[in-house]
């Protein structure tokens, strides 16, 4: 068993973003056709490209406003879908493809204050995050972020 799960975005916040069209920070969410791979935070699956219909919107992943309070832009599938369940791995389609998911782990105490910052390059991102979690108690939890774009991909919570 992993010492972490991935969060995901909830269906219940994309369905109240797909209804209201704005999200919380007021902004209009914006509908297009995917032009990149994504992905979907609440299934974190990949889009394809030129054929999902995408929702475009500004989120912030922490609860408390601090200087490292990073909101910004992030897809939701305009379809309904489900909520990634395989919580105790990280996707395996966001982890399988390097090229378009460059992925950088971000590490948070438990005032949500940056503590760890690590690329995850060519290394194996299940185990990075074990070793992190193991050796590194101030880390409270991750954000896995793309280190291109600097895009929020998902929370990882330490078990």
């Amino acid at each position: 068993m992993n010492n972490f799960k991935i969060v995901p975005l909830s269906i219940d916040y994309a369905q109240r973003i797909r209804e209201t069209r704005k999200d919380d920070f007021g902004h209009e969410v914006i509908e297009q056709v995917a032009t990149g791979s994504g992905p979907c935070r609440v299934s974190l699956k990949p889009f394809e490209k030129g054929v999902d219909r995408r929702l475009l919107l500004t989120h912030s992943p922490f609860e408390i406003d601090n200087p490292f309070n990073q909101p910004g832009p992030v897809f939701l599938k305009e379809d309904e879908i489900e909520e990634y369940n395989d919580i105790y791995r990280f996707p395996l389609e966001i982890k399988a493809n390097k090229k378009s998911f460059p992925l950088s782990l971000i590490g948070y105490d438990e005032n949500q204050m940056m503590v760890f910052t690590q690329m995850v390059g060519d290394g194996d991102v299940d185990e990075m995050i074990t070793e992190i979690f193991d050796q590194k108690p101030r880390v409270e939890f991750l954000h896995a972020r793309n280190s291109e774009a600097c895009c929020y991909i998902c929370k990882i919570e330490r078990l």
